[in-house]
């Protein structure tokens, strides 16, 4: 009757040497060079410490009914009209000041306590003889984040369009895009930008200077800016009737850059090491073997000792 192989397990073999032997150095020698070597190439191909992570997250936006409004007019009417949400903006604009009719609505299209699209409409009142040439617009939102670090700040978006026909209608579609210079932190409370852009009980003129807020705003770390197509500009204004400005602003989600904690470094760090420290340990295992089996350095070899079995079992 043919027999077959059923089950076999390795041997074990001991060498025993002096502690200040040659093969007790070579050992040391063989862990340095197992364990160190792969620490030292994770850490030269860059991106061993994890630096920066991201994550998307449906930011909480809500529109805080502050507008500052300018329009450029023609050189026949002074040049331009102004108003804002803002009783110490308007009292300094005098002859200039002109009340627009404004409507806003905020859409949660998922319901999921978010909301998720801003419509607003302004009508700004003109004269026969007036002609609006161009346009600079402020909103300022409320924007937080929560996923990670709880993060809040007051921002805007600034709309701004000039053409050389005079204009009945802008027509502005959009999102709402956060802008980092650097990461956020991975947890805690941050609260830096938590101010108004516009500052409205400010008496001066100079703090209602768009380059100023705009210079300002830009100084920060994290800003949201109005991306989207060019605004479409629409002439033809029949006498009397009012410039109207129509916005659709979306809030989409965003990929939150953030600075990794310390356990998150260590993770991505340990995955790099171990992945190449597996590939020295099989090569260094198979030196010992060899300089041992070899007598390259001088042991003692003990007899073989079966692990478990201590032989072959066979079908008969």
């Amino acid at each position: 009757m043919a027999l077959y192989e059923l089950f076999s397990h390795p041997a074990e073999r001991r060498y025993r040497a002096g502690l200040c032997s040659k093969a007790a150095v070579f050992l040391l020698v063989a862990a340095a060079l197992t364990y160190i070597p792969p620490l030292l190439v994770a850490f030269r191909s860059h991106g061993f410490w994890l630096k920066r992570s991201s994550y998307e997250e449906q930011p909480t936006v809500r529109f805080r009914h502050q507008v500052l409004l300018v329009a450029l007019l023609g050189p026949e009417r002074g040049g331009f009209l102004a108003w804002s949400t803002f009783s110490a903006f308007n009292r300094l604009q005098g002859d200039h000041l002109r009340v627009p009719f404004v409507s806003s609505r905020e859409e949660d299209r998922n319901q999921d306590g978010k909301m998720d699209v801003l419509r607003f409409r302004l009508e700004l009142p003109l004269q026969s003889t007036e002609h609006v040439l161009g346009v600079q617009l402020i909103l300022t939102f409320s924007y937080q984040l929560h996923r990670m670090s709880t993060f809040v700040m007051q921002s805007m978006a600034f709309l701004q369009s000039s053409f050389a026909v005079p204009g009945a209608r802008l027509y502005v579609n959009g999102d709402l895009r956060l802008q980092q210079k650097q990461p956020l932190s991975y947890r805690g409370l941050d609260v830096r930008y938590n101010v108004s852009v516009i500052d409205g009980t400010s008496p001066f003129a100079q703090d209602y200077d768009l380059t100023r807020i705009v210079a300002a705003y830009e100084e920060r770390n994290v800003t949201t800016i109005l991306s989207g197509p060019t605004p479409i500009w629409l002439g033809g204004r029949a006498a009397e009737a009012p410039f109207v400005i129509d916005a659709v602003i979306r809030y989409p989600v965003e990929v939150i850059s953030y600075q990794p904690g310390f356990w998150e470094m260590i993770k991505f760090a340990w995955v790099q090491y171990v992945s190449i420290l597996l590939i020295f340990l099989w090569v260094f295992e198979r030196i010992k073997i060899f300089v041992f089996q070899n007598q390259v350095v001088t042991t003692v070899p003990v007899a073989a000792v079966a692990q478990g079995h201590t032989c072959k079992e066979h079908l008969s």
